[in-house]
């Protein structure tokens, strides 16, 4: 699914200030697959996320999702791209406070290629609660949730328009040990749907748990099996 070949990111590139964060990065991600990514922090792991998601992009080397070339795509393309196969879960869950859960899952559609009616819409943000065991929530202000709860409806909003990808970025680094088990529990529900995970992660309990380990040292690929 995912291919990529001699990557390099560098931050304020050619300019004095210029940081390389991913030096001659090349991975491939089977589809299906559940896969960690590991590093101490500023290591590039979440970079090589950001990109992987068309989040950020890169000055050298080929990034192909399923053979198509991502470093082609103008930032309207890659935009839709990203919302019709990408779905990304976030440490601090980047949901709107004042919205309900419904309201919060319901925002990808609203960027989606095709039309809806807000009913539909609403229809599709409930399957996914129903996905994550949060469908009796729906209409609860986000604000009154747990941090558990935030996190299901952060999943839910990610899986809403069915990627074929999933990435987390330290998705259980703000929840308890209890709670961090059910989070996982539910990656794993969805890998065995066929969505494809990758979580980056500085917890290796977490990163044991997944089919496959990358780990990432000043950029470079360190570990990868």
């Amino acid at each position: 699914m995912v291919k990529i070949k001699g990557l390099y990111k560098t931050y304020n590139y050619k300019k004095n200030d210029a940081f390389e964060a991913l030096h001659n990065v090349t991975i491939e991600i089977e589809k299906g697959s559940m896969t960690a990514v590991i590093g101490k922090s500023g290591s590039g792991k979440s970079t090589l996320l950001h990109i992987i998601g068309c989040i950020d992009t890169f000055e050298k080397g080929s990034y192909k999702f399923m053979d198509k070339e991502i470093s082609r795509m103008n930032s309207r393309q890659s935009s839709f791209f990203r919302n019709k196969n990408v779905g990304i879960v976030l440490q601090d869950f980047a949901l709107i406070e004042s919205y309900s859960v419904v309201e919060n899952v319901m925002l990808p559609l609203y960027f989606s290629k095709g039309k809806f009616n807000k009913k539909k819409l609403r229809e599709k943000a409930i399957t996914a609660l129903k996905a994550v065991g949060l469908d009796n929530l729906s209409e609860k202000s986000v604000n009154k949730l747990s941090g558990g709860q935030k996190q299901r409806v952060a999943i839910a909003r990610a899986i809403v328009n069915n990627p074929s990808l999933i990435l987390a970025d330290e998705p259980t680094g703000a929840l308890d040990t209890q709670t961090s088990a059910e989070i996982m529990d539910l990656f794993h529900k969805l890998n065995e749907k066929g969505h494809t995970v990758i979580i980056v992660t500085h917890d290796l309990d977490i990163a044991n748990q997944c089919d496959s380990i990358i780990e990432i040292s000043d950029g470079r690929i360190k570990t990868y099996n």
